[in-house]
């Protein structure tokens, strides 16, 4: 494997003002560190409702943010495949949405210093970012990582959205219930991070979010709030996630009107509380999804709402 440092500069001199013990950890530093915490969630993978992004869109908002290390994504995204999006303005290229991978440094509510990993997932030398990334974890003493993400469940948005949970150790998660059994599922950097860390004897874990598969191609500030909860609950950080609180009632309350105005998404979501109920009764089952009654399959859920929400927006 290539040098892993010739994909990412760091910016010394915003590393020694906002984190000034770091700029002399050494080798060998404890990997049960006391320093901050590093979260990440990064576009590219599944990301049901947007909750990672409108989780980071949030962070970065509502706090100061210093950008730390800034990634090559030259050398780690194939343009082919993944084509970024560029403003043509009648008789010019007017801009650029240039692609980015980054570590910045920010404070949250009571100003403790925390690190976040965003931008774009890479397509190539996912080993190499992984190795990089763990250089940085013992660079910067970071003490826990953390990620978060949502996925597309056979659940109602009237119920309490609920989190698959996952790390490196049981302990930092005994507080959560196991959804799921052994399963086969494609691979992501963020998940292929927490594999080696935990190897490795750092401490990660991560939260992906249950979000309703008839809201999955939407942003759903719901979602991202009960990330940010976890995450609050998990590492002590103060995040301000009330002040998403509008933007998700205001999204719920789009669903309910949407609901009211057609019967067969109505009754498709009748039909998922009904099984979702089932489910809750019987919490020892190893799969979110219970037998009781028959419902539509994700795929003829997501066309049936996908159409009426079509058929919205062209009025």
């Amino acid at each position: 494997m290539l040098d892993p440092r010739g994909i990412y500069e760091v910016d010394e001199a915003a590393v020694a003002r906002v984190l000034p013990a770091a700029t002399h950890a050494q080798e060998g530093t404890s990997l049960r560190a006391v320093g901050p915490v590093l979260l990440h969630s990064v576009r590219g993978f599944v990301d049901a409702g947007t909750a990672g992004d409108l989780a980071v869109e949030h962070l970065l908002e509502e706090f100061e943010v210093t950008r730390l290390v800034t990634f090559d994504v030259d050398q780690l995204l194939d343009y082919r495949s993944k084509r970024v999006t560029m403003v043509f303005d009648a008789d010019r290229w007017a801009s650029y949405d240039e692609p980015f991978l980054a570590i910045d440094h920010v404070r949250d509510a009571e100003g403790t210093g925390f690190l976040l990993l965003h931008g774009i997932e890479p397509d190539l030398q996912w080993e190499r970012v992984v190795a990089a990334l763990r250089e940085l974890v013992q660079r910067f003493d970071v003490s826990l990582v953390v990620g978060f993400h949502g996925i597309p469940m056979g659940i109602p948005h009237t119920r309490p959205l609920s989190v698959t949970a996952h790390a490196t150790r049981r302990e930092l998660i005994e507080d959560h219930t196991s959804w799921f059994g052994t399963v086969k599922v494609p691979g992501s950097l963020a998940a292929l991070l927490e594999l080696r860390l935990g190897e490795s004897g750092h401490d990660a874990l991560g939260f992906t979010v249950h979000v309703p598969h008839y809201l999955a191609q939407s942003p759903f500030p719901p979602a991202a709030v009960v990330a940010l909860e976890n995450v609050q609950r998990s590492t002590g950080l103060d995040l301000r996630v009330a002040a998403l609180a509008d933007a998700s009632q205001e999204a719920v309350q789009e669903v309910e009107r949407q609901m009211a105005e057609s019967e067969e998404v109505t009754a498709v979501v009748r039909a998922l509380e009904e099984q979702y109920d089932a489910f809750a009764r019987s919490v020892g089952r190893t799969s979110l999804l219970a037998d009781s009654a028959p419902i539509p399959t994700a795929d003829e859920l997501g066309a049936e709402f996908e159409r009426f929400l079509a058929q919205q927006g062209g009025e």
